[in-house]
């Protein structure tokens, strides 16, 4: 399940203090891998720019089921894993 985001981070324009880069694989990886794959720094950002509350995840595995680009296409994924080995170093891994 994606960690909750009080209500309070999503109305104020959050920044983070730093960035690093994956080096495993985990399933916070996998999420973060999604959002950015459809153009979000992470699900802060999303909920931020598309004024949701909730994000849609698969209840078996917790990842992110569906993400609405900037352009408001949709992106659908998987309940398996999509953040292949090769692609862990490419994810983004923000600290608040």
């Amino acid at each position: 399940k994606m960690p909750e985001v009080s209500e309070v981070m999503t109305k104020a324009d959050i920044k983070p203090k730093s960035m690093h880069r994956a080096k495993i694989w985990s399933d916070d990886v996998e999420n973060l891998y999604r959002f950015q794959q459809a153009g979000y720094r992470d699900e802060v950002e999303y909920k931020q720019v598309k004024q949701v509350d909730e994000v849609e995840c698969w209840p078996e595995t917790g990842f992110v089921k569906k993400l609405q680009r900037r352009d408001n296409t949709f992106y659908y994924y998987n309940r398996q894993r999509e953040c292949e080995d090769k692609d862990v170093r490419k994810v983004k891994v923000y600290v608040y």
